[in-house]
């Protein structure tokens, strides 16, 4: 038998991988039942410690695998605070002085720290491309929140990073590690209510542009990397609260930082119908403006011909699939089916099944220790940014457009398509460095 260099060349790598595993990760039975070693164990370190990232912490904590070993912010008191909830979580534990979490103001500091394995993004939305790609460069692996990007190209960007540096990428998309999402996916995928008819995903709308009057700067808030790669805007308590504020931050409502309910909600809920149909590397081709006349919604078609309204259809932060044999609603822990006994039905061992996690951060590590795609990949999270970015791009310019999926582009439409980028500073450009 030949062997070839590639395969010589694989052989050294995995012969070497698995010395590499024998110095570097002491056996847990070694170490007594349930004792996880420190060198076994997953750094992380976070950017981006609001509201959002507390739970974040507190779910990767609980996987037993992980040590947070450093964070950052632009807004000293939100970073005091995470540190804050990191000692009281961790009160008891014994934790290496090096292994303690490290404040940061300043995310390429944090991304020079070589012990840490992977960073978990939950900065708005505008930052996210910028963050993730630098971070795929510094040999990161990367669990981000979702939308995963403001603008279609960024979305692109930080797949290509991630693929170009092997990286492990999870898009925050936690829905599909619950099992109603999963329930729902493999009825639809099953065709236990027929062939789809037509889709309803009833969530906010898009995003306005910024209006807000400026205000004084708070103290420890550094806002030009808070505007990181925007044009300047003047800074307002909405976009940025303090930690003791009892409102999410309202970034998300203006064009310039987030793309509404229709990213917000909508990378949840579109998130699904593009399991639901296996468009996880595809997507609609039309987009229809609402003419309050053919399109009395913003209607999405696939190449199937299944149209998808956004549309209010009485629940919100939810989905309605009408087939030719029932129909499915689903939200966060309510499936309704007609007919009803549909939602308790048991997949068998013959029906086709989709990826099993019950555990959306205990898959991104177990992902990260087998260099594997996680449930929901880099590229799974980009696809639906993009259906919620085009729907976006449509209500901007109140007209129809055609999308090309394979290209990622508008068909004939040179205005839509300066609408897939934005202006970005030089010093944080993301497009052309992937």
């Amino acid at each position: 038998m030949t062997i070839t260099k590639s395969a010589l060349s694989r052989r050294k790598f995995i012969q070497g991988a698995a010395a590499l595993a024998v110095f570097s990760i002491v056996p847990r039975h070694v170490l007594g039942k349930g004792y996880r070693a420190p060198s076994d164990m997953i750094n992380l370190g976070f950017i981006g410690t609001g509201k959002q990232s507390i739970g974040l912490l507190k779910n990767f904590l609980a996987t037993g695998e992980t040590q947070v070993v450093a964070a950052c912010d632009v807004y000293q008191i939100k970073l005091d605070n995470f540190v804050t909830q990191w000692k009281t979580l961790n009160e008891g534990k014994k934790i290496r002085r090096k292994d303690r979490c490290a404040p940061y103001d300043d995310y390429r500091k944090l991304l020079r720290k070589k012990n840490i394995d992977a960073v978990v993004i939950a900065t708005p939305d505008h930052q996210h491309a910028v963050i993730a790609v630098a971070a795929a460069q510094a040999g990161k692996d990367i669990y981000c929140e979702k939308p995963l990007s403001l603008t279609v190209k960024e979305g692109r960007a930080m797949v290509d990073a991630a693929r170009k540096h092997n990286r492990v990428f999870q898009t925050g998309s936690m829905q599909r590690s619950w099992p109603e999402f999963r329930q729902t996916v493999e009825l639809i995928r099953n065709r236990y209510i027929g062939d789809i008819k037509e889709i309803k995903v009833s969530v906010e709308g898009p995003p306005k542009p910024y209006d807000l009057t400026g205000q004084p700067i708070p103290s420890g808030l550094n806002w030009d990397r808070w505007l990181g790669p925007n044009e300047y805007k003047p800074y307002h308590r909405d976009l940025a609260p303090s930690p003791t504020d009892d409102f999410w931050a309202k970034w998300r409502n203006y064009r310039e930082f987030g793309g509404g309910g229709m990213t917000d909600w909508g990378a949840h809920m579109f998130d699904i119908v593009q399991w639901a149909l296996e468009m996880d590397s595809s997507g609609p081709v039309e987009i229809n403006y609402p003419d309050g006349d053919q399109y009395k919604f913003l209607t999405y078609k696939y190449a199937s011909g299944i149209p998808m309204t956004h549309e209010n259809f009485g629940k919100m932060n939810a989905i309605r699939f009408v087939g030719t044999e029932g129909q499915l609603d689903i939200q966060r822990k309510l499936l309704e089916t007609t007919p009803a006994g549909l939602k308790d039905k048991i997949i068998g061992p013959d029906d086709k099944r989709v990826y099993f996690s019950d555990n959306h951060y205990k898959d991104f590590l177990k992902a990260i220790r087998a260099r594997t795609k996680p449930i929901c990949d880099v590229e799974v999270g980009h696809r639906t940014a993009t259906v919620c970015n085009i729907g976006n791009i449509a209500y901007q310019l109140k007209r129809s457009l055609k999308w090309d999926p394979a290209n990622e582009s508008f068909v004939g439409d040179t205005e839509a398509n300066d609408l897939l980028s934005r202006p970005m500073r030089k010093e944080w450009s993301v497009i052309s460095d992937v």
